[in-house]
């Protein structure tokens, strides 16, 4: 009979993805419509990421929003632009992917 081994995982780190790690330093996202100094244009603004976020992280998390919300937008300066009144579609995305956010 084989002799049992105890194996110590405490040495291991857990395996977090990029949204549990974002998740985590985000305390909330704040999603705001704004149409001043834009010519009129609307759009939805995702800002309150946390410094410890790094501009890729939020690039990255642009690049899905506009995909799956099918029009354009930007990821500058610590906030993502998404171009029109998504607010709502936002704000459900954010949701599914484990952010706690709210419309102002």
């Amino acid at each position: 009979m084989p002799d049992s081994v105890d194996t110590d995982d405490s040495d291991m780190a857990p395996e977090l993805d990029e949204n549990t790690v974002a998740t985590n330093l985000c305390p909330r996202l704040d999603i705001v419509y704004e149409r001043k100094g834009r010519a009129g244009k609307s759009v939805t603004i995702i800002c309150g990421f946390s410094s410890g976020i790094d501009d890729e992280t939020i690039s990255a998390l642009a690049s899905r929003l506009r995909k799956r919300l099918g029009t354009g937008g930007s990821a500058r300066g610590g906030e993502i632009l998404i171009q029109g009144d998504r607010r709502t579609d936002v704000l459900r995305l954010l949701q599914e992917e484990g952010y706690k956010a709210r419309i102002i």
